[in-house]
């Protein structure tokens, strides 16, 4: 996860990790973006990204919304499994965040190095041949290739997709600041020049 990501997590994480609302909050939702425009505005995105660019996942866009939010709170790939209510769904997550160009930098961990398969995938090979080259399983080599191909993807669109997610989150936490802030000010105005009678 790079710095950008891990900024924004902890952003995110701070104006979530709070789960008690004010009556007046509840009123306004606590927030001027609320949570289904947020979500509205993330299933467009992953909409667009399955339009232009493909996925291999299976996952409806509804629950790649859910993988969205869980990587910007720094859960794990089982974590957002457990969120979708199955836990047996971890590696579907991880292709999935994937084609939604959402690497860790533990995704590029191989154990060979990058640039050997890059070649290999140049020369035309069959899954099996790199795998016998690189001394792998062919699963292995297909998640690799999947890393690959989200790299250059990443490059071809300038990482537009990503910024797209981190905007709208990002949106959604200066909003709840605003609200914090105006319904702060709201209440220094109604209590200002009040004398507070401390006499019995």
């Amino acid at each position: 996860m790079d710095e950008k990501t891990e900024e924004l997590r902890d952003i995110f994480m701070s104006v979530t990790d709070d789960t008690e609302v004010t009556e007046r909050q509840a009123e306004t939702h606590g927030s001027l973006v609320h949570e289904s425009d947020v979500d509205d505005r993330l299933a467009s995105v992953v909409h667009h990204m399955r339009e232009h660019v493909g996925f291999d996942t299976t996952l409806a866009d509804e629950d790649l919304v859910t993988v969205v939010r869980g990587f910007y709170t720094g859960e794990s790939d089982a974590d957002i499994a457990r969120d979708l209510g199955d836990e047996s769904l971890a590696k579907s997550v991880g292709r999935a965040r994937i084609d939604l160009h959402l690497l860790r930098d533990r995704d590029e961990n191989a154990p060979f190095d990058l640039d050997d398969l890059q070649a290999a995938l140049q020369e035309d090979l069959s899954v099996s041949a790199i795998a016998e080259r690189l001394g792998v399983s062919e699963s292995t080599v297909r998640r690799y290739t999947r890393v690959i191909e989200a790299r250059a993807e990443i490059r071809r669109v300038n990482d537009r997709y990503r910024e797209d997610f981190e905007n709208i989150l990002r949106d959604r936490e200066l909003s709840e600041r605003m609200t914090s802030e105006v319904q702060q000010s709201g209440l220094e105005g109604a209590t200002e020049g009040q004398e507070t009678d401390t006499q019995l």
